[in-house]
């Protein structure tokens, strides 16, 4: 598969193995929800009626006061009691294998290439860590915002200059998840970086 490159206007190979997938909706939502699932901490909790302290003698006798009767101070219905449903604390993770991770990676991947969503460059880095020189950069491109720059590897320059802007972000290859993938409108790859999800992919 070919795909025009911003550097020179030169064309670079894909392997359609990585970047030609057909479109998986199932596949993409089970992965997307999984990795977003697995982010949650999951440490919500609430207490019952029987967990609150106190409440254990009857607030006044069953008949003859002319109340609503009562058998405890830490009802759900009183002010100060225990939740009718508490929330516990729970794991959401959620399992999937290697082959469904890759395979969604892969199907995302050719997506954004379909959908002309991809910028690719020889090469892509900022001589010094300033916001000023990558806002320059991107702008150069038609990238003003909402972009996810993926590098081969770590470029701590690159990476201090962008941690300023909101909807720009930089991860290496390495670090890519399908969420990151699918929340941005443009994505910038790096030569090399392709090469290496290919690598990866394969």
């Amino acid at each position: 598969m070919q795909l025009h490159s911003n550097s020179g206007g030169k064309s670079i190979t894909l392997s359609d193995a990585t970047f030609a997938r057909g479109f998986n909706e199932a596949l993409v939502h089970q992965v997307v929800t999984a990795v977003l699932a697995g982010g949650r901490a999951g440490t919500k909790a609430q207490k019952t009626r029987g967990m609150v302290r106190g409440g254990g003698k009857k607030p006044w006798a069953q008949k003859g006061s002319g109340q609503a009767r009562a058998g405890s101070i830490r009802s759900p219905l009183w002010r100060g009691g225990g939740k009718t449903f508490a929330a516990v604390p729970r794991d959401f993770s959620q399992k999937v294998n290697r082959k469904m991770y890759q395979g969604a990676m892969r199907v995302i991947l050719s997506e954004l290439v379909r959908q002309q969503r991809v910028v690719v460059l020889s090469e892509f880095s900022v001589e010094a860590p300033k916001t000023k020189q990558l806002v320059s950069k991107l702008k150069a491109l038609g990238l003003e915002s909402n972009v996810l720059i993926v590098t081969e590897q770590v470029d701590e320059k690159l990476y201090l200059a962008a941690r300023n802007l909101v909807n720009v972000e930089v991860r290496e290859v390495t670090g890519l998840d399908p969420v990151s993938l699918v929340g941005y409108a443009k994505v910038l790859l790096t030569v090399p970086s392709i090469r290496r999800l290919e690598e990866w992919l394969a």
